[in-house]
């Protein structure tokens, strides 16, 4: 590749400073740009964009490179903010981070790259984009280490998008980005990754959501219909959640100790209308099941569906692609067919599709049908 002008976008964590490493040594222009998507209460203890921002312009020092600090705060709070709060008050779980990569990192980002005379833009992503002359397109790829793969992420970038990004990191194992980044010398070669949503950073999510969206207690019951708890509020749980439910075993008279009664519970079903939440026992419930479900809000990479056929999707980031079918069903619609059941499959969340390594593209999951129909809930 001819050296090109390149805009890195630099999170002071290690992918993306050897991005821009690589860059450098393959001989581009790179100029380095901090995103700062988040200011409500940004402090050091969770949210550490300021603490971030010092390691990205020491990685741009090392590396010798540019850096302009870029407030998106606006943009996110209107473009992913807003509808991530909308989506759990509709008693789904969104998915913030596809959205961001959608709207701010190869939307905002880009187009405020673009005005800087960027040619290309490139992140720490762990995916890889190749133009397949055959097809005359750009194909969105896995990248290279499967415990680290993100296109699931980026499964909404367009033709356009994809044809103005660099992801060198995703040609590469992350020991190999470790080991690249202690040789150079970058000051975050072993700075531990971020794990939290941006603009939640590490602290405790119901604690974050607590400000933000109303919360009506109401029964916890289970697949009998038996009152087993209470729960502070739908939109602060999610289909499969095991944790937090503060319920314990629920014993049948004369039943035997250790026996199935004392499983863990699963949140199964929320029911909207009685304001209740479902739980049942055994990772393996038949109401945690499913072998179908529908998607809508779609995004395709080439532009344009795939036919109707065998493909492989994951309803989940951090799930094992399943062989499906996929039916379009008319208004925007689309069904996935598994061969094999899946867990937890939960509205709002993504449904990505590949064929081999080729990201397709996916959409927003609308509902499931579980391996046993779940009867109407009584919160009695």
């Amino acid at each position: 590749m001819k050296p090109q002008r390149v805009v890195v976008g630099l999170s002071g964590g290690v992918d993306s400073a050897v991005t821009a490493w690589l860059l450098k040594q393959q001989g581009h222009e790179v100029v380095g740009i901090f995103m700062k998507n988040w200011e409500d209460d940004d402090d050091s203890e969770y949210c550490s964009s300021n603490i971030d921002f010092v390691d990205a312009a020491a990685v741009a020092d090392v590396i010798g490179i540019e850096i302009e600090h870029v407030n998106f705060a606006a943009d996110y709070k209107d473009r992913v903010f807003a509808e991530f709060l909308r989506e759990y008050d509709a008693g789904r779980t969104p998915n913030p981070d596809v959205l961001c990569n959608a709207e701010i990192k190869f939307k905002a980002f880009l187009d405020h790259a673009m005005r800087l005379g960027a040619e290309k833009i490139a992140t720490g992503h762990y995916a890889r984009v190749r133009f397949n002359p055959a097809l005359h397109r750009h194909e969105l790829l896995k990248g290279v280490d499967p415990l680290k793969d993100q296109s699931y992420f980026l499964h909404r970038l367009t033709q356009a998008q994809l044809a103005k990004t660099l992801f060198p990191v995703g040609e590469l194992p992350k020991t190999d980005v470790r080991r690249i980044a202690a040789e150079a010398g970058l000051p975050n070669a072993k700075k531990k990754d971020s794990t939290g949503i941006c603009f939640i950073g590490e602290r405790p999510f119901r604690e974050f959501l607590n400000r933000y969206l109303r919360h009506q207690p109401g029964p916890i019951v289970d697949d009998r219909g038996r009152r087993i708890g209470q729960h502070v509020g739908l939109s602060f749980y999610t289909l499969g959640q095991r944790q937090g439910l503060g319920i314990g075993g629920v014993k049948e008279k004369g039943a035997a100790r250790g026996a199935g009664d004392h499983a863990p519970w699963f949140v199964a079903r929320k029911d909207l209308e009685r304001n209740a939440l479902v739980a049942v026992q055994g990772h393996d419930h038949p109401w945690l099941q499913s072998h179908s479900l529908v998607f809508d809000d779609a995004s395709w990479v080439s532009g344009t569906p795939p036919a109707d056929g065998t493909l492989a999707a994951k309803a989940r980031y951090r799930q094992a692609d399943a062989a499906c079918r996929l039916a379009a069903l008319g208004d925007g619609r689309f069904g996935l067919q598994f061969d094999a059941a899946q867990w937890a499959v939960t509205p709002g969340q993504s449904a990505v599709l590949y064929d081999g390594d080729v990201c397709l593209g996916g959409g927003v999951i609308a509902s499931a049908t579980t391996t046993e129909a779940a009867p109407p809930v009584s919160a009695g």
